[in-house]
């Protein structure tokens, strides 16, 4: 199939211009009939590189899914985009899933989404049916080596037995070569072709922070960000029930999440969450797989993730949109206790101990940390993100020796027997009972650290283990004990470098954000509640119908003809009918109701400054990496407006008049609407002659 016609089909029934790095050539190598591995990023793009083959193909496309919540949010955005599929899994009853057999029997169906544990018992209409790809969606759970081991996956190398002629496309947000070895073997794909895409994703922010007074931390940053979707990972089931209660009395609307939960009480959770009715959800790594949710603006991770490939799939569910989002990891000794445990005595422990030594290694950083991600997916990069902790706020040094020298010396006197936290009291004088109960009090160095906090005394010590100077004896009640390279320290006189301890303050940071987001634009706020009005008539999260990148550049382009709407990315032609006619209803009114002083957008100063320096429209599309038909709109904005633009060689003057004759003989109720001219040149004249055609004809009225 050639690029033209796919780009259409995207366009079509996706909303989109342009594919996204990888997804053309996924696609035509399924087309071509060869197995293929996709390694995509969360909110990469992995379904299209499917869900497009699906519509080319003659047969079914059977999607292997391991969640099966997730399932109906998926098949509802495919009709929304009006593409038929279904899913079947036991939440439906037996007359559900036989309708549904029937469906694909009678090819009345594209897609049909299934959980592993769902195909034996579909294997026999499978034979009836030609099935043309087999996508096996998380397919990290099939292999050991990953950071989600799921025994339901095993059996799914039958499939390539089973369609030996079928290809199969293996995908996941994360696999490292380990791993992706290991799912080829798996899943008996042949010769599969393997694609990795980048795995920056610029829109996410990066933070670490000492795991000091999380839940003050965690308020003040949701308190911030009062309208924003969020996620708090966290590392038992215990842990999502009591945070997510403290932010329930503090007026957060927020569910726990996990899997001993009752199904009845997970989905109720997920479905709210997904619906914007629950602002947070307090979850194990059991939730967030697969969910489609465009606008969670955050991820906070409670405690230490066990692995980097985890981690990255979790953080990667914030800002799917591609809007700026962040993500805040809390670092702590504790929670590295207990994953080594939990490494130690799982499969592969050895592989699991090193992949939690490098989750370590990324959160004690004094680099870029988007660069350490990246290289562990083996993508390298020579500049640093800017959008980090670190590179917002780089580690000032500074010769920390003597505060080296108290510390280690408070160990010397406590003979070795202290965690960290006995060890700062007794650095900072305290006078509580443990101190007195063991004489602390009569020891030299008692009360020689009384100048730094306790928050800093934390931060110092940590930083003295990450340097190898102590360490920590976790099989030993954490007790802090010397090393072979203290003794430099203390008696050899070696100079000791810290950095200085930056200090947290939500308030302050982000008080300008904050101001500039209480400034409610009405505009997006009147198209806010008419999705959502939509999405509960329809009973389909309010994403589906249209995402906030999506809303934002409604508002932003102000689209008052069907056309003009059809340029917005992730509007196509099934959501242009179903939707076009009321959103510019609602642009027009807005406009009508709110009337004031026209002002050039920012997107189209941009152009503007192009097009003023000479460049050529094809060249400004380039290098604004636009669809030619937004740069055009922008144009014929501004030509209206008093801007002197050559259309010679877009559109000649026998078709200027053609559409001239056509205004005449069409009798328009919505004048701006750009369809009636697209069906009344039997689709021969393009949208972009059409809007140009009709913006001479406006402009030389005016004259």
């Amino acid at each position: 199939m050639t690029s033209q016609l796919l780009h259409a089909k995207l366009k079509e029934h996706f909303g989109f211009e342009k594919f996204r790095p990888n997804q053309e050539e996924i696609i035509n190598c399924i087309l071509s009939g060869n197995d293929t591995m996709a390694i995509m990023p969360t909110g990469g793009g992995k379904s299209i590189c499917f869900q497009l083959p699906a519509l080319v193909l003659p047969g079914i496309t059977i999607v292997v899914s391991p969640l099966i919540a997730l399932m109906k949010d998926q098949v509802d955005g495919l009709k929304a985009n009006g593409i038929a599929a279904c899913f079947i899994n036991s939440s439906q009853t037996q007359n559900e899933q036989q309708i549904h057999i029937q469906n694909l029997k009678e090819q009345k169906v594209k897609l049909v989404y299934v959980a592993p544990e769902s195909l034996s018992y579909l294997e026999n209409v499978f034979l009836e049916i030609k099935v043309s790809l087999i996508a096996i969606d998380e397919a990290h759970c099939i292999s050991a080596w990953g950071h989600d081991f799921r025994p339901a996956y095993t059996n799914l190398g039958f499939l390539k037995k089973r369609f030996p002629e079928t290809p199969i496309l293996a995908l996941t947000a994360t696999a490292d070569k380990a791993t992706r070895e290991d799912i080829s073997e798996q899943l008996n794909l042949i010769n599969p072709q393997k694609f990795v895409a980048s795995f920056d994703r610029k829109n996410l922010s990066l933070e670490v922070r000492p795991a000091l007074d999380r839940v003050k931390q965690i308020l003040d940053f949701i308190n911030n960000k009062p309208n924003e979707s969020g996620i708090i990972y966290c590392l038992s089931r215990k842990t999502t029930e009591e945070l997510a209660e403290k932010l329930q009395k503090a007026g957060i609307v927020s569910k726990a999440y996990h899997a001993g939960l009752d199904n009845k009480i997970r989905s109720k959770t997920q479905d709210e969450f997904i619906n914007d009715e629950c602002q947070v959800v307090c979850a194990t790594i059991a939730f967030g797989m697969g969910i489609d949710k465009s606008n969670v603006r955050w991820v906070i991770h409670y405690n230490l993730p066990k692995n980097i490939e985890g981690y990255y799939q979790e953080i990667g569910r914030a800002g799917r949109d591609g809007l700026p989002s962040e993500t805040i990891l809390f670092e702590s000794y504790g929670d590295m206790i207990q994953l080594q445990k939990f490494a130690s005595e799982g499969l592969n422990a050895e592989v699991q101990l090193a992949k939690l030594e490098r989750m370590k290694q990324y959160t004690d950083a004094l680099s870029c940390r988007r660069k350490i991600l990246l290289s562990y997916f083996g993508e390298l990069v020579s500049e640093n993100c800017g959008n980090c902790d670190i590179c917002k706020n780089p580690p000032a040094f500074f010769d920390g020796t003597l505060i080296a020298q108290k510390a280690l010396s408070a160990i010397t006197r406590l003979k070795e027997t202290e965690p960290i936290g006995v060890i700062i009291d007794f650095l900072r004088g305290s006078k509580n009972a443990y101190i007195y109960e063991k004489e602390y009090q009569n020891l030299k160095t008692y009360n020689i650290g009384n100048d730094i906090s306790w928050f800093d005394w934390n931060q110092y010590l940590i930083q003295l283990i990450n340097l190898g100077y102590c360490e920590i004896a976790f099989h030993e009640q954490n007790k802090i004990k010397l090393t072979e390279f203290t003794k430099k320290v203390l008696f050899e006189g070696e100079k000791v470098r810290l950095t200085t301890i930056q200090k947290i303050d939500f308030k302050t940071e982000k008080s300008k954000e904050i101001k500039s987001k209480s400034i409610k634009n009405s505009l997006l706020e009147t198209l806010r509640k008419l999705r959502a009005e939509i999405a509960k008539e329809e009973g389909v999260p309010a994403y589906v119908i249209f995402n906030d990148a999506t809303l934002r550049q409604i508002e932003t382009e102000r689209p008052l003809s069907e056309g003009d709407f059809l340029n917005i990315d992730g509007v196509g032609k099934a959501k242009l009918e179903k939707y076009g006619a009321v959103f510019i209803e609602a642009i027009m009114a807005f406009q009508k109701d709110k009337p004031k002083k026209k002002e050039i957008g920012s997107s189209y100063k941009e152009t503007l400054a192009l097009y003023n320096e000479g460049i050529s429209i094809d060249e400004i599309t380039k290098k604004r990496n636009l669809a030619s038909t937004t740069i055009i709109s922008h144009l014929t904005k501004l030509y209206l407006d008093g801007l002197h633009v050559d259309w010679s060689t877009y559109i000649s003057n026998d078709e200027v008049e053609k559409i001239r004759v056509a205004k005449t003989n069409l009798i328009l109720e919505t004048p701006f609407a750009l369809k009636p001219y697209f069906d009344y040149f039997e689709e021969q004249l393009s949208y972009e002659k059409i809007r140009i055609g009709l913006a001479i004809i406006e402009k030389e009225a005016r004259l």
